[in-house]
């Protein structure tokens, strides 16, 4: 459980989150750059939880629907995510496959399971260690740094490969799907307060600590 620490939000403070001037939350705006200051994000689980399940959303099809076409010596291929991936591995470009499983497949999916698993344990459903919730929530800002790779990735290849006279790559709807679920996870994980989960594990604690006392007298 989570230790009694005094927190700023217990004082009436608040940090500004532009300028970072801690200041009263009563003042209502930041005084240095006039900013609505708050305790906690407004409506964060909320607006992660949507922004969380529109990413699902187009997970699928950004998976299903070809990504890009490749035209080579008048040959149309259409390539989706896996089967590009498959096709770089096949033809030895390994570290190319490789980068595109993970921050393609591997990195938004586990991006949007471990939102959904700190949202849970915002709002109470479960009841991890404090040093587990750092872990995974550190785990996911490493995440999102790493979520725009493979879009780095086909671009470059494309600028490359656009430079040849026998062969032609054009992006295609599983690529827009794709750029969609890496900006709506970046902004999921933006709009969650992490401070949530430590204000839930005092509640926990505090609740603890009452029932003991019950439990005594």
């Amino acid at each position: 459980m989570s230790r009694g620490f005094t927190k700023a939000s217990s004082l009436g403070l608040a940090s500004c989150h532009v300028c970072h001037l801690v200041s009263p939350v009563a003042e209502g705006h930041c005084p240095r750059c006039g900013t609505a200051i708050h305790l906690r994000k407004p409506a964060s689980i909320q607006k992660t939880v949507a922004l969380m399940v529109a990413a699902a959303a187009l997970y699928i099809p950004s998976h299903l629907l070809p990504v890009l076409t490749t035209v080579e010596l008048g040959e149309v291929t259409h390539n989706t995510i896996v089967g590009g991936m498959l096709s770089f591995w096949r033809s030895g470009a390994y570290p190319i496959a490789i980068v595109i499983f993970t921050a393609s497949i591997l990195i938004p999916l586990l991006k949007i399971f471990a939102l959904t698993w700190l949202c849970l344990a915002a709002t109470g459903r479960i009841r991890p260690s404090p040093e587990f919730l750092g872990k995974i929530y550190w785990m996911t800002e490493l995440m999102g740094r790493w979520s725009m790779v493979d879009i780095f990735v086909v671009g470059i290849l494309v600028s490359v490969v656009q430079l040849g006279n026998y062969m032609s790559i054009t992006p295609q709807p599983g690529a827009i799907a794709f750029a969609g679920v890496v900006i709506l996870t970046m902004f999921s994980a933006m709009s969650f307060e992490p401070r949530l989960l430590w204000d839930q594990l005092d509640e926990e604690c505090a609740l603890g600590e009452e029932t003991v006392n019950a439990t005594e007298t």
